[in-house]
């Protein structure tokens, strides 16, 4: 195939069907829905990185990324016979007309908030979920701990089952640590587990008040972390010193440095 200014979907697909085909690559034609599922996971990291810190270009780059991961896998999926691209297609565009039905039906929303409430009511309606659990229990496993424990609260929050205020969890928060502690003083490390699970559950409650999301305020906790390690290994070079050779006293003296800068 000859380089384009453009390409179409239809370019895509044809790419990877001679990937796939009797003559195509090696590599491309013996992979599974198992081989490559990881992939799909990266893919949409890295598309939210370059989102947060690229540009506008390399976010439609890695955007891209994740488009090549869906065709790949429906195209396993025809060969194997259990659903195709079309099937894919059809999933989606059913869901966005039964989903918005303010927009495609008879419901009414006037605001991104009832919006949300019509989203919510559909999508159990589609899953025959009956019950408040078990739309809970329906929040992808997969998830990051963080992101899945403020989805579930954010339901349990739409029925009334939630604090008053932020006051109240972070009271709840200053609880929870205190149990902690008393479970480290027993050095029961099935004990610490729970309480440490109750701790970040807490701390979740917290962020969701103060409409922080957990998981990103972990994140730009890490890198700051890694920066301010990072002064803290260049000042130690700087002086000399390999940190392995440095007291705790003398590297908190270089942290509380990188804490200024």
């Amino acid at each position: 195939m000859m380089t384009k200014k453009e390409y179409t979907f239809g370019d895509l697909v044809s790419i990877i069907k001679t990937l796939r085909g009797e003559n195509g690559c090696p590599w491309d034609r013996v992979q599974t829905h198992d081989s490559i599922k990881m992939n799909l996971l990266e893919e949409a990291y890295e598309a939210l990185e370059a989102l947060d810190t690229g540009t506008k270009d390399q976010f439609a780059d890695e955007l891209g990324d994740i488009l090549l991961q869906v065709v790949f896998h429906s195209h396993i999926g025809e060969d194997e016979g259990t659903f195709s691209l079309a099937d894919v297609l059809r999933h989606v565009c059913e869901k966005m007309i039964s989903r918005h039905s303010h927009i495609f039906g008879t419901d009414t929303a006037e605001t991104p908030e009832e919006v949300l409430a019509t989203w919510e009511k559909n999508k159990q309606k589609e899953r025959g979920q009956k019950s408040h659990t078990e739309s809970m229990e329906s929040v992808c496993s997969y998830l990051p701990a963080l992101i899945r424990a403020q989805k579930v609260q954010s339901k349990a929050a739409k029925v009334g089952f939630d604090w008053e205020s932020a006051e109240g969890a972070l009271a709840k928060l200053t609880e929870e640590v205190e149990e902690l502690t008393e479970a480290v003083k027993e050095e029961n490390v099935d004990h610490i587990s729970e309480e440490l699970g109750d701790v970040l559950f807490s701390a979740v409650n917290v962020a969701r008040f103060y409409h922080v999301t957990a998981e990103e305020a972990l994140t730009k906790t890490v890198r700051k972390f890694i920066d301010r390690f990072s002064h803290v290994e260049a000042e130690a070079k700087r002086m000399g010193k390999n940190l392995e050779e440095m007291s705790l006293t003398e590297m908190d003296v270089l942290w509380e440095q990188a804490k200024l800068r």
